[in-house]
C-alpha cells in the first residue's frame, strides 16, 4: 500500500512513474538479468521476445509441449510456425533428446521456448548446448518458476530472453503483468517503445512502427514492488506445502509427486502428483471427489500437441508411440497449493485422498 499510495500521492498513476522503473531494476536483479521491462502480461513479455529476436512470418520456433497455451500463442501472433517438443519425465520439461531430432528435422529454426514448468527448472546445461550448437535464440519462459534455481542460477536468467509472469495465479501477483528479461539493453529499450504504440519522439502522433499497448501500470507496479519483499516468503511456504503433501502420500505406492531433481530449487508453485494407470483410482476421481468437499484441483497442463488449435503442427519425441507429456497429463493432478492454506487444511485434503486408496 505504501508504494501505491506514493503513486497517487505524486499523481502518477499511469502509464508508467517510479514504481514502473524500480520494479524493472527490483525485479530482474533478483533473477540476476541486467534488464526488465515491464508489461501488461506474461503473454506480452514472449510476445514482445519473439518480435526483439526478429522472427517472423514462416520461422521455425520450437517449443514446450507440456505447458499452458500461452507459451505457444505469441508464436502465432508474428506469423511463425510452432514445432512441439516432448517433456523429459525427470523434469517434466523440455527433453534433450527430442529437441537433438528436432533439430535435425528443422535446422533452420530460429527460436527455442523453454517452459520452467510448475516451477521446475529444465535441463539446461544440455538444451542450451543444443540451442548454442544451432545458433537459436532461447527464450525462457519462467511464468510458473520466480524464485526457482538451476545449480544455483536463478530461473528466468539462463535464455536470451527470460519471462515472468505476475498473474493472479502466480507466486507473486500485481493482478496481472509480466517482465521481459534480458541482457541487451539495446532490445529492452525497444521492446518498451513498441510496448508504449511504437510511438516516435515527436512533437506530433507520429507511428513509423507497428505498436502494442502492452506497458505496465505505475499502480501495478507498485504492487508487484510490495509483493517482491515477501517472494522468498512464499518460496519457503510453497515448498513447506510441497514437503507435506509428500510425507503424507509417502505409504501410498499409487501416488508419485512431481519430480524433484538435484539440479534444481524448485518453488514448488504448485504441488503435483501423478497416480499410478494400474491403481483403481482415477486422477478424475480425485478431482470429483475433492470438489464434492468444496476442494478445488486441476488436471496437469493438456499438451499443446493434443490441443485442437494445434493439431496441425509438428510434435517431436524420441518415443516410438505416444509422449511422456500425455502420460503426465493423463496420470497428473494439481493439488491445492495456495501459501495462504493452513496445515490443518492440508491434512485434510491429504486424508481425503488417502483415503480413496
Amino acid at each position: 500500500m505504501n508504494y501505491i499510495n506514493e503513486a497517487f500521492e505524486t499523481n502518477w498513476i499511469a502509464p508508467l512513474g517510479k514504481n514502473v522503473d524500480s520494479f524493472e531494476k527490483e525485479a530482474s536483479g533478483y533473477a540476476g538479468v541486467k534488464y526488465g521491462a515491464a508489461l501488461s502480461s506474461g503473454t506480452a513479455a514472449i510476445h514482445m521476445a519473439l518480435k526483439a529476436a526478429g522472427i517472423g512470418k514462416g520461422d521455425i520456433v520450437l517449443c514446450s509441449d507440456l505447458t499452458f497455451s500461452a507459451s505457444a500463442n505469441p508464436i502465432i501472433y508474428e506469423g511463425a510456425v510452432p514445432v512441439f517438443i516432448d517433456s523429459d519425465m525427470k523434469t517434466w520439461n523440455m527433453d534433450p533428446a527430442a529437441l537433438r531430432l528436432a533439430f535435425e528435422k528443422y535446422p533452420e529454426a530460429k527460436a527455442v521456448i523453454i517452459v520452467d514448468l510448475y516451477g521446475l527448472s529444465a535441463e539446461y546445461d544440455e538444451l542450451l548446448k543444443i540451442c548454442r550448437q544451432h545458433n537459436a535464440v532461447v527464450i525462457e519462459d519462467s511464468a510458473e518458476a520466480l524464485g526457482s534455481s538451476y545449480k544455483g542460477k536463478k530461473c528466468g536468467s539462463f535464455g536470451d530472453y527470460g519471462i515472468l509472469s505476475f498473474n493472479g495465479n502466480k507466486i507473486i501477483t500485481t493482478s496481472g503483468g509480466g517482465m521481459l528479461l534480458s541482457d541487451n539493453e539495446e532490445r529492452i529499450a525497444k521492446v518498451r517503445f513498441w510496448s508504449t504504440q511504437a510511438r516516435e519522439k515527436a512533437r506530433h502522433y507520429q507511428h513509423e512502427e507497428l505498436g502494442y499497448n502492452y506497458r505496465m501500470s505505475n499502480i501495478v507496479a507498485g504492487i508487484g514492488r510490495g509483493q517482491l519483499e515477501v517472494l522468498d516468503m512464499r518460496v519457503e511456504k510453497k515448498r513447506h506445502i510441497f514437503d507435506l503433501y509428500k510425507k503424507g502420500f509417502e505409504e501410498i505406492k499409487e501416488i508419485e509427486m512431481e519430480p524433484q531433481n538435484e539440479n534444481c530449487f524448485s518453488n514448488c508453485w504448485l504441488s503435483c502428483i501423478r497416480i499410478s494407470e494400474k491403481s483403481n483410482v482415477s486422477p478424475l476421481d480425485i478431482m470429483e471427489m475433492l470438489e464434492k468437499e468444496n476442494i478445488e484441483s486441476r488436471p496437469i497442463w493438456k499438451p499443446m500437441h493434443m490441443q485442437p488449435f494445434y493439431s496441425d503442427c509438428d510434435f517431436i519425441t524420441d518415443r516410438k508411440s505416444g509422449s511422456n507429456g500425455e502420460d503426465i497429463f493423463r496420470t497428473g493432478v494439481c493439488l491445492p497449493s495456495d501459501t495462504k492454506m493452513s496445515d490443518e487444511t492440508q491434512l485434510e485434503i491429504i486424508r481425503l485422498i488417502k483415503n480413496m486408496f
